[in-house]
């Protein structure tokens, strides 16, 4: 078994999505202060773990629906360059790593990591397979990364915040999921069953509609920060961006749209340089 194909079944790629724990203090102005950095390590470490814990039993599940997706047959489960008993035991060792790590913290913070845990574990073996089940599980994830963030480092999550992540989640995975069926095309529904079951039109109006609501919560959230209120059209920009992606057939997911569209990523780096001039320049 070659390094490089277990490293490609841990998809530390995805483990950018856990760089939201780090949004409450970001966005709270506390992120600079001594020591707050380190602070955020074991949480993040520990999302990371259980995270990739996760893909690799994902795989194990959806080896065989995974060899008829045009992209994700040359995984290391479908494409057989991993094995399965090895990666098991990867995924358990994992598994407990994250626990340990996230006992260490604190038993809230423990028991959102467990919640994303039980959800994402519920997701794989049953409700990916049922419509708008799947969409909120995805996006569930961003929900207890960003609390469990909040609870690392003692810091409220504000209501805005909290309902424009919630609303992003949902037009990422509803994109995602639009992505997954224009590539797919008529095999969709071999590969994921919900695919078949949502009605022309609605995956489009969904992230439409979510869309339109992020823009208006997040202008509500950074209303407070004046110095903010101009990374609101970095904002509309990405998520236009994002649409005209899917639309034009690209890959919807979150990350891997972020790091091979060039421009979606220098938006997102300029949103992050705009907004930390904001609160820190």
């Amino acid at each position: 078994m070659a390094l490089v194909s277990f490293i490609h079944l841990l998809r530390p790629h995805q483990w950018l999505k856990n760089l939201m724990i780090f949004f409450p203090p970001f966005l709270g102005g506390t992120l600079l202060l001594p020591g707050v950095w380190l602070q955020g390590v074991i949480p993040c470490a520990a999302f990371c773990c259980g995270a990739s814990s996760l893909y690799i039993f994902n795989d194990i599940i959806d080896q065989e629906q995974d060899r008829l997706h045009p992209k994700k047959q040359h995984r290391p489960i479908p494409s057989g360059t991993v094995a399965v008993p090895v990666a098991g035991a990867a995924a358990v060792l994992l598994l407990m790593t994250a626990i340990l790590l996230g006992s260490s913290v604190s038993t809230p913070f423990l028991l959102l990591l467990l919640s994303y845990l039980v959800v994402s574990v519920g997701y794989s073996l049953r409700l990916k397979q049922y419509p708008l089940f799947d969409i909120f599980c995805i996006a569930s994830g961003f929900l207890f990364r960003l609390q469990a963030g909040g609870e690392a480092f003692g810091i409220a999550v504000s209501e805005w915040l909290f309902l424009t992540v919630f609303l992003l989640a949902i037009f990422l995975s509803t994109g995602k999921r639009l992505g997954e069926k224009g590539l797919l095309g008529a095999g969709a529904g071999a590969h994921r069953r919900a695919l078949d079951t949502y009605p022309e039109g609605f995956l489009d109006g969904a992230m439409y509609m979510t869309g339109g609501a992020v823009l208006v919560t997040y202008t509500l959230y950074v209303i407070a920060h004046h110095r903010l209120i101009y990374t609101v059209p970095l904002c509309c920009f990405g998520l236009l961006r994002y649409i005209l992606r899917i639309k034009s057939g690209k890959e919807g997911d979150p990350t891997e749209s972020l790091l091979k569209d060039p421009v979606l990523f220098m938006v997102g780096v300029a949103w992050a340089v705009a907004t930390a001039w904001g609160l820190y320049g």
